[in-house]
């Protein structure tokens, strides 16, 4: 760069001596303008004609650089113009038979429109949608014919997140491939018929699992998801536990979506992480479901500036070849001062009324009707959105899947309800629309030039060439040459032999006089299997940003924190036992304070098996509150996708965690986690009991092949571990949901059985030595998981239902809790709102009743959150009490005895109110 000192005065500078401006006329200092800026110019395109655009580009940032030295305010500039990204010269010749490809497409959108019209005449309302994939066609396949590789690729396998909306093409296209018939595209949306298999309303792989591979709907979840699908795939390639490869995950996403806060969560994450092998396809129909997305500006520069701004390469394909035509004869760039001041609401006008609109309001002045002299209004319907255009999206596609160091946005131009007709196209309802008339379906049919007879139309016929026409021919050449067909979702993964009883044989033993908490318990377990020989290298740990919180801070210098960029520094720990170690090895995946991003990274681990044949055992510890009450969006699409693997909650419950209050202390993530029918909850009291379930949740997920996932709360109140009682079927029991920890030797005259679980268990203890003072013995129950209790009484009850004829089954809880196994009153208490545990009424021999921690949250020490919440041993006692009294065991001075000698304040409002 010259010295700003002494600026030369060669190049676009003039000799010329020049009065000073502040002298010159109106006139002259326009004249003058405009010779500077000539100047300038031709200095630019002399550069660029000599050196090419690369020195072009190094001498502006020269330029831009000596501008800022000198104090020059210059505009920071979100955006380029308003135009193509590539210009025509890079636009490569067309590698397919486009003919034949238009025939495809037209052949797949009638399919796909036929399949919503038929599904919603069989059925009114069933829904369905058309104009999505309407849109999205052409994006759609050019990477079907020419991009997206399939498992024959290998390591180079792509992952592709359809848009969920579009799934109607995607099936049409299968129907074309052979892969379905008639019959199944009748069923869509109609899963539930006798007559064969349906087909789901949008991508869910537990409905369809050998076809679909991601569910993208609700809508933000499939552009996170694939973000952190990318990384994973990076992950197992620096640990050398895949192949490097060029594999790609390509995302096709909305514009509305956009608007979902998970969709933009992990733009920045994506760029740090240098995530090239990620291609995002933002739609931009400019409609959502209600109208325009931003009618008052331009979406596609607001995501411009949002992904350029982020670290993102951005290519806009936003008009189609036929504008090209014109941009050539206007040098002075007046059709793209015109573009900019188009609005979406405007452009969705264009396309909705055609031609005739555009030349009345788009070419409004004498130098933009010039460029359009003898052109007809048919000739300006063909000026069309680049998104349509398959020479401009492979164009995008290629350069996109050749670009290195950062990921790839292609943001693309098209038309809801592209060659919908009046009904939908451009049109605010479109998202609505489920039907056609017949005049819309001839019109259809007319506009796709496909041999259907009015009789055909009528009754929404679909069409298929003929598995020996040119057209099915040369889709199933490309997908054969892409590596097969897709979606596809294949499950098979090398097994193992997981460690056996013995290798938690341990903790069996207890912890002695040591004190010790069940987070650290767990961890205990978890270190163990990182050394395990034949699985360690599968274990995946995940943590967003609490390693220290939970007691893992020992692992990091041991497996180390995965980065692509290993350490570029020294660490302040340094030589401590401690050290902070990041490596492109590292096996943890320290997340950040991102519970979204963590979660999306577990269902990259847990779905490992199927997209990678890799059995990866992902285990997320979060801070409890903050997990699954914040992704219980992400937790739902896991079971969708049936991901495999351990949540695990640490500072569980909403007592344990002492001082932190309201936000923190968690007592609902046991009913949360409920209501995911393929998620195992367990809320463990003890080391032993976390060593049974992790051990026996590896052997049904890894080696039985179940489709389940598992949630485990653990907490960080040491005290000390006992060991495992001597019981028969101990570990069937744990894992079943109840055992009886101890048995009371104490001679009462009245029973009652404790049924305590996770950081309740003590508050029992105390509570059954209380109530030896007033007559009762109290056996001592251990609940690991109230939803395993409950589940299987519902299905015994289904059984008993449709069986009336049959001797009864009894379920498991009803045998533990049995009067004969079981006598006197049931009491249950827990950490967690009480609804958990009220869900065995009706399921026993007598009524169960229930202490929990309903009600926000408390600054204050463990103690005194027992008293506020009333879980503690005072109120154990007390409620046992009440209840030999219901049960006319007792009688009523007993009870209030004892609330007078624990001095409990009967007018004190429930903490549910406060």
């Amino acid at each position: 760069m010259s010295d700003p000192q002494s600026p030369t005065t060669g190049g676009a500078a003039s000799n010329t001596q020049q009065p000073p401006r502040s002298r010159l006329a109106p006139q002259e200092l326009q004249t003058l303008t405009q010779i500077e800026n000539q100047e300038w110019q031709d200095s630019l395109a002399y550069v660029l004609q000599d050196a090419g655009k690369s020195r072009a580009a190094e001498l502006l940032t020269e330029l831009d650089q000596y501008a800022y030295f000198h104090g020059v305010p210059i505009e920071f500039k979100q955006n380029t113009p308003y135009i193509n990204t590539l210009d025509a010269s890079q636009q490569l010749p067309y590698p397919g038979n486009a003919e034949l490809e238009l025939k495809i497409r037209n052949i797949i959108r009638w399919n796909a429109v036929a399949m919503v019209v038929r599904a919603n005449k069989a059925s009114d309302g069933i829904g369905g949608h058309l104009a999505s994939y309407a849109s999205s066609a052409e994006l759609l396949e050019v990477g079907f014919n020419h991009f997206f590789r399939g498992h024959g690729a290998g390591q180079d396998r792509d992952l592709v997140f359809y848009q969920g909306h579009i799934s109607p093409g995607i099936y049409s296209r299968s129907f074309l491939e052979g892969r379905f018939d008639e019959g199944r595209l009748n069923r869509f949306r109609r899963e539930l018929q006798p007559d064969g298999k349906g087909l789901s309303s949008y991508p869910h792989p537990w409905l369809m699992p050998d076809y679909w591979e991601f569910p993208t709907v609700s809508m933000g979840l499939g552009p996170l998801q694939a973000i952190y699908q990318a990384r994973f795939i990076k992950y197992l390639e620096n640990r050398g536990l895949k192949p490097k490869g060029d594999a790609k995950v390509w995302a096709f996403l909305g514009d509305g979506e956009m608007d979902e806060p998970q969709s933009v969560a992990g733009l920045r994450f994506a760029a740090y992480e240098n995530l090239d092998n990620i291609v995002f396809v933002l739609n931009a129909n400019l409609q959502r479901l209600d109208g325009p997305v931003r009618a008052n500006s331009k979406v596609i520069q607001e995501f411009e500036a949002l992904f350029s701004g982020a670290g993102w390469n951005v290519i806009k394909v936003i008009w189609n070849t036929k504008w090209d035509e014109l941009l050539r004869r206007d040098p002075n760039g007046t059709i793209v001062k015109r573009f900019e001041t188009l609005v979406d609401g405007e452009s969705q006008r264009y396309a909705a009324f055609g031609g005739k609109e555009l030349r009345e309001k788009f070419f409004n002045t004498p130098e933009l009707q010039k460029l359009i002299e003898g052109w007809s209004d048919d000739d300006l319907d063909l000026l069309n959105r680049g998104g349509h255009d398959i020479n401009k999206v492979y164009a995008a596609y290629k350069a996109a899947t050749e670009h290195k160091g950062s990921p790839t946005v292609v943001i693309a131009r098209t038309i809801k309800g592209y060659a919908l007709g009046e009904t939908a196209m451009a049109r605010n309802v479109a998202h609505q629309v489920k039907k056609l008339d017949f005049d819309a379906l001839k019109l259809l049919r007319d506009t796709l030039k496909l041999p259907l007879t009015d009789e055909q139309v009528e009754h929404v016929e679909y069409y298929h060439p003929g598995p020996d026409s040119p057209e099915v021919k040369y889709l199933l050449e490309r997908r054969a040459a892409l590596g097969g067909l897709i979606p596809e979702r294949q499950t098979d993964f090398p097994t193992f032999t997981p460690p056996g009883e013995d290798f938690y044989q341990e903790f069996a033993a207890g912890s002695g006089e040591r004190k010790v908490s069940t987070t650290m318990a767990f961890v205990q377990v978890l270190s163990k299997l990182l050394r395990d020989k034949e699985i360690g290298k599968y274990i995946v740990p995940i943590v967003p940003d609490e390693a220290r919180t939970f007691g893992m801070d020992a692992l990091v210098p041991r497996i180390g924190i995965y980065s692509p960029r290993g350490q570029t520094y020294t660490p302040v720990d340094s030589g401590s036992l401690m050290a902070y170690k990041e490596s492109t090895t590292g096996q943890m995946l320290e997340e950040g304070i991102t519970e979204d991003g963590a979660m999306a990274s577990f269902i990259a681990a847990g779905t490992a098996y199927a997209h990678h044949h890799l059995p990866m055992i992902p285990f997320y510890v979060f801070y409890s509150m903050f997990g699954m009450q914040r992704v219980g969006d992400l937790v739902w699409a896991a079971g969708d996708q049936k991901a495999k693997g351990f949540l695990l909650g640490g500072t569980a419950g909403r007592t344990t965690l002492a001082g932190e209050g309201l936000q923190h202390q968690d007592g609902n993530s046991l009913l949360q986690g409920y209501v995911v029918p393929n998620l195992k909850v367990y809320d463990p009291a003890f080391a032993y009991e976390i060593a049974v379930i992790v051990e026996d949740g590896i052997k049904k997920m890894y080696t039985e092949n179940q489709d389940i996932f598992y949630l485990l709360m653990i907490d960080n109140e040491n005290e000390v571990q006992p060991a495992a009682p001597n019981i028969p079927d101990l570990h069937d029991q744990i894992v079943r949901g109840m055992y009886r920890f101890k048995a009371s030797a104490f001679e009462g005259k009245a029973r009652a059985q404790l049924l305590a679980s996770g950081p309740a268990m003590a508050a029992a203890h105390e509570a059954a030595a209380l109530l030896e003072g007033y007559g009762v013995a109290a056996d001592i129950w251990s609940v690991t998981s109230y939803k395993e209790l409950h589940q299987d009484a519902l299905l015994t009850q289904r059984h008993n239902m449709l069986h009336p004829s049959d001797s009864p089954r009894l379920s498991f809880v009803a045998q533990q809790l049995s009067p004969e196994n079981a006598p006197g009153v049931l009491v249950s208490v827990s950490d967690y709102i009480k609804l958990g545990a009220d869900g065995l009424s009706g399921h026993l021999s007598r009524k169960l009743w229930t202490l929990g921690t309903d009600g926000f949250g408390r600054s204050e020490a463990r103690e005194e959150l027992r008293d506020f919440f009333e879980v503690d041993a005072k109120y154990i006692t007390v409620m046992t009490l009440y209840a030999l009294l219901q049960s006319g065991d007792i009688q009523a001075d007993v009870v209030q005895k004892a609330i007078a000698d624990l001095d409990i304040d009967t007018e004190r409002p429930a903490p549910i109110f406060r």
